[in-house]
């Protein structure tokens, strides 16, 4: 840490002073510069470099658990902390899982699901004579969020109706 703080500022500051000030000695900083990098560091760029291509093949979706098995499969002898730590490293994060829609637990039988008494034909001559309602949901950080609106079909100056009302739930 201290050898890689002296090499990234020592354009701007003699290496004399700043081994000095970071407590170590000048043959020390230069042995380590012109050291070769030991075993464990080149394992570390190749295994990097499967973990990446891995994490890249899965779409950006698998984590440190589903990478690491992904590696041992291919006979790659590591352990799963060491996939964590080359992971947060690079900076790879798994996207997290889409959510599903909510379950439907409705309970509906055929003699209760009412007629479709307006066959599509949304158009109605006076107000209060057809009316529409529907209802979605939508995941926010909070949960699901329910919508729902209430629509008037009256054709008034060439517009298909207007917006009753809507609501906004945390439930259904």
């Amino acid at each position: 840490m201290k050898f890689g703080f002296i090499a990234k500022h020592r354009t701007i500051w003699p290496v004399a002073w700043l081994c000095e000030a970071m407590g170590v000695s000048r043959s020390g900083f230069h042995a380590w510069l012109n050291r070769s990098p030991s075993a464990r560091s080149r394992s570390d760029e190749t295994v990097g470099q499967q973990v990446k291509a891995s994490f890249l093949a899965s779409d950006r979706t698998y984590g440190a658990r589903r990478v690491w098995r992904d590696l041992l499969a291919d006979g790659v002898e590591c352990g799963l902390h060491r996939i964590q730590w080359l992971m947060r490293l690079q900076a790879l994060r798994a996207r997290p899982r889409r959510r599903r829609l909510p379950k439907d637990e409705g309970d509906r039988q055929v003699a209760n699901v009412p007629a479709n008494l307006l066959d599509r034909q949304f158009a109605a001559e006076r107000p209060n004579q057809k009316w529409i309602a529907d209802f979605t949901y939508i995941w926010t950080a909070e949960g699901w969020l329910y919508v729902s609106a209430v629509i008037n079909c009256v054709q008034a100056d060439q517009q298909f109706g207007h917006i009753f009302g809507y609501r906004l739930w945390k439930y259904l």
